[in-house]
C-alpha cells in the first residue's frame, strides 16, 4: 500500500498492529468486514513481541510481555488460532533465611509439598489454612467476573450480585487490599508474596485510597477463572503472529511502516491520515478503531489529553549458559525458577522500596521477580543452546517509577540494574555474573528496559504497560456499552487503555469488534476488492 494511492474506504481502519488490534481485525474480517490495520513499526506484535535481543545468539526472547493469564480461550476458538500454552509446575519461591539459615518458601507441586512448605517457613499450618482460604475466595470471583470481560460491560451492583460474596466484594472491591493481607496472613514474607499482584506495573503503597492497586490485584487473580499464568509456547511473539495470520486469512489488509497522524471524523465517517517513508496518504472507514493509549487517540483525534501516566517497573532480559545454584540446600533451581521467583519482596520490603521511590529515590533493596522461560517451553532456545543447557531469566521489578530516570535514564539504569541483581545474587551460591552467556560480541547477555526506554520504543505513555491505571471490569460513568467507547461516535478505543484492558488479553480488541458489530449489521460502508497485504 502506497502512501500515493488514491483515498480507499474500508468498514474499519484499525490503528496500531498489536495484539489487541489484530484480535478486532480478525473478528471484523471474520464478518465480512473490509478491514485495514495501520502499523507504526515494520512489524505486527506491539508489545506482545518475541525477538533475539542478543547479537549471533538464537534465543528468541518474549521481550516485553511474557506470561498469559487473561487472555480468553474464546477468542482462541473463535478465531481458530495455532496458538498453546503451557501451565508452570511451580507457582513461586521466594528465599528467605531464617534463624540465621537459607530456605525459601516453593508454592507448588501439589497440595501436600505445598503445606509442608509452609510448616517449614512459618512453623505450622497457620499461613497456608490462611493461604487456602484467601484464594478459594479469589477464585469464586475470578469464576464470576472472568466470563463477563467479553460480554457487555455490567453495572456495580450487577456485578456485585453475580459474584454474590459480600465479605469477598468488600475485600477486593471497597477497602485497600492491604487491609484483607494483613487481617488474613501473619507472617511477613507470606503478605509480601500475595502483595505483589497488586503491584506489577502499579506504582502504589498496600493501603493507597485510590484502590487502584486492588484493581491491578483483580486483574492478576481472575485470569481464565482460575489466576494461573501460564507460559506461551513459542514465546509471546507465537500469539500476535496467530493473530496477524488469522486477520489476512480473512481478508485483513496488514500495512506496516504506516504511521496514522491524524483522524477526522464526523461521527459517521472518518478519515485516517497515516504517513510512510513515501509521503502521506488517507484511508476512509466507517470506524476507526484505534488500539494506541488514551494519549494516543487525543493527539490523532486532537481532544484534550488525558492525565498523564506513569509506568513503574524494570524490565531484564538475559541468557545464561546454566541456571545459579541456591543458598537454600532444600530446593533445586529448576523449581525455583519455573515459577515466579521473588526477591526482596516481604511486605515491609514493598512498603519500605514504595516510599523511597516516592520520595524521589531508587529503593535501595529494589524488589523484583524471575521466571525461566525455557524450563517450561525450551523451544524460544536454538538447538545447540539447548544442548548445552543455556537457560532465559526474565525479570520484572517493580516500584521504579519513571521520574526516577528523568535525570539519566541510561546511568540510572545501570544503576538499578547493578542493585537488582546483587539481591538475586544474595541467594545465590555463585554470581549470577558466572552463568551469563556471552554474545556475538562477547558482551554479557542481558537487556534492561526502564520505563522511559518503553515510551521512547512503544510509546507507552509514561512508560505505562497498561496505558493508564487499570479500571474496575464494570459500568463507571461515561464508560459506555462495551467499555470501548469514546466521545466520538464511530472511533473506539481497542488498546489496553480500555475499560477491562491491561495484559495481553485481546479482550479490548474483542469488544471493540463487537461494538461495531452490533451497532452495523443492516449496512457495510464499503466493498473494496481485497488486496493482497503489503510485504
Amino acid at each position: 500500500m502506497s502512501a500515493n494511492e488514491p483515498t480507499r474506504a474500508y468498514d474499519a481502519v484499525i490503528v496500531g498492529g498489536g495484539h489487541n488490534g489484530l484480535v478486532a481485525a480478525a473478528y471484523l474480517a471474520r464478518a465480512g468486514r473490509s478491514v485495514l490495520v495501520l502499523e507504526r513499526l515494520d512489524h505486527t506484535g506491539g508489545a506482545a513481541v518475541s525477538t533475539r535481543p542478543f547479537a549471533g545468539v538464537d534465543a528468541r526472547l518474549s521481550r516485553y510481555s511474557y506470561l498469559v493469564s487473561l487472555l480468553p480461550r474464546k477468542i482462541v476458538r473463535d478465531l481458530g488460532l495455532d496458538f498453546r500454552i503451557r501451565p508452570r509446575t511451580i507457582s513461586s519461591y521466594t528465599p528467605a533465611e531464617r534463624a540465621g539459615r537459607p530456605t525459601g518458601l516453593l508454592v507448588g507441586g501439589g497440595e501436600q509439598r505445598t503445606r509442608e512448605a509452609f510448616a517449614r517457613l512459618t512453623g505450622g499450618d497457620r499461613e497456608y489454612t490462611a493461604w487456602r482460604r484467601f484464594y478459594g475466595m479469589t477464585g469464586h470471583v475470578a469464576r464470576r467476573v472472568f466470563p463477563t470481560l467479553t460480554e457487555p460491560l455490567p453495572g456495580r451492583e450487577e456485578l456485585r450480585r453475580r459474584i454474590d460474596d459480600e465479605a469477598a466484594w468488600r475485600a477486593l472491591f471497597e477497602e485497600p487490599v492491604g487491609v484483607a493481607i494483613e487481617e488474613t496472613f501473619a507472617d511477613d514474607l507470606v503478605r509480601g508474596i500475595v502483595l505483589t499482584d497488586a503491584l506489577i506495573g502499579t506504582f502504589a503503597d498496600a493501603h493507597d485510597p485510590t484502590l487502584v492497586q486492588n484493581r491491578c490485584f483483580l486483574y492478576h487473580v481472575i485470569g481464565g477463572g482460575t489466576g494461573a499464568w501460564d507460559v506461551p509456547v513459542g514465546g509471546m511473539g507465537a500469539l500476535t503472529d496467530a493473530l496477524a495470520a488469522a486477520a489476512r486469512s480473512a481478508g485483513a489488509r496488514i500495512a506496516t511502516g504506516h504511521e496514522a497522524v491524524r483522524i477526522d471524523t464526523d461521527g459517521h465517517t472518518a478519515e485516517i491520515t497515516y504517513r510512510t517513508a513515501d509521503g502521506e496518504g488517507t484511508a476512509a472507514a466507517r470506524y476507526a478503531l484505534v488500539g494506541a493509549s488514551p494519549h494516543e487517540l487525543a493527539a490523532l483525534t486532537g481532544d484534550p489529553a488525558p492525565e498523564p501516566a506513569e509506568g513503574a517497573q524494570f524490565k531484564v532480559n538475559m541468557l545464561l549458559t546454566r541456571l545459579p545454584r541456591l543458598r537454600d540446600p532444600g530446593t533445586d533451581p529448576r523449581e525455583a525458577f519455573a515459577g515466579t521467583f521473588h526477591i526482596a519482596e516481604g511486605y515491609r520490603q514493598l512498603a519500605t522500596a514504595h516510599a523511597e521511590a516516592a520520595a524521589g529515590r531508587l529503593p535501595v533493596t529494589p524488589p523484583s521477580e524471575i521466571y525461566c522461560h525455557s524450563l517450561t517451553d525450551p523451544t524460544i532456545l536454538g538447538p545447540r543452546l539447548a544442548e548445552r543447557g543455556c537457560h532465559t531469566l526474565t525479570l520484572f521489578g517493580l516500584h521504579t517509577p519513571a521520574r526516577l530516570f528523568d535525570r539519566d535514564n541510561d546511568a540510572v539504569r545501570e544503576e538499578l540494574l547493578t542493585a537488582t541483581l546483587a539481591q538475586l545474587d544474595a541467594h545465590l551460591a555463585e554470581p549470577l555474573a558466572d552463568c551469563l552467556a556471552t554474545d556475538a560480541d562477547g558482551r554479557p547477555c542481558v537487556e534492561a528496559k526502564t520505563p522511559l526506554d518503553l515510551e521512547r520504543d512503544l510509546r507507552l505513555p509514561g512508560g505505562h504497560i497498561f496505558h493508564r491505571a487499570l479500571s474496575w471490569p464494570y459500568a463507571e460513568a461515561g464508560g459506555g456499552r462495551w467499555g470501548v467507547e469514546t466521545r466520538h461516535a464511530n472511533v473506539l478505543l481497542c488498546g489496553a487503555g480500555a475499560v477491562r484492558g491491561g495484559g495481553v488479553s485481546g479482550v479490548p480488541g474483542h469488544n471493540a469488534a463487537m461494538a461495531v458489530l452490533e451497532r452495523d449489521r443492516p449496512t457495510l460502508l464499503s466493498r473494496p476488492t481485497p488486496a493482497s497485504p503489503p510485504p
